[in-house]
């Protein structure tokens, strides 16, 4: 199975900011689409960075609130581990497990076209292993 299979179900509308936005915004932004990250693009649609609640929280333990008012380019991850749709799902697994992150960004000609989170991986992978036993128990039944 591919991440096209995730995005099928999940689709593909991304939450997105500027390098020049402020801290503070990016936890307004992660708030009110209840997502914990977002992906920070310029006007094309390609991919700067991507800000986490992780890098959030890390930033105002060592700097305090003030750590609000600082523009997400300073602190956002700047080398983004990212997919394309093509990409099964056991890999982009196991890169996000090796890499401790848990959202990736899914990328096509270099512009973002959506993005997975380690959650929609785990879902996608219960419900493949529920059908799969679900079948298992016809095949048994039929037999």
């Amino acid at each position: 199975m591919t991440v096209a299979a995730i995005l099928s179900g999940k689709g593909h509308e991304t939450i997105t900011a500027q390098s020049n936005a402020l801290l503070g915004e990016i936890c307004e932004t992660l708030a009110k689409h209840k997502i914990g990250a977002v992906v920070v693009c310029n006007g094309d649609n390609e991919i700067e960075g991507i800000i986490s609640e992780r890098d959030i929280v890390r930033v105002i333990g060592t700097q305090g609130p003030s750590a609000l008012q600082l523009p997400v380019s300073g602190i956002m991850t700047k080398n983004v581990v990212t997919c394309t749709e093509e990409n099964n799902i056991n890999e982009v697994m196991a890169r996000m497990t090796q890499g401790r992150f848990r959202h990736m960004p899914v990328v096509k000609d270099g512009k973002l076209t959506g993005v997975i989170s380690i959650g929609d991986v785990v879902k996608f992978k219960i419900a493949q292993v529920e059908l799969e036993a679900e079948q298992m128990r016809s095949y048994i039944t039929m037999a």
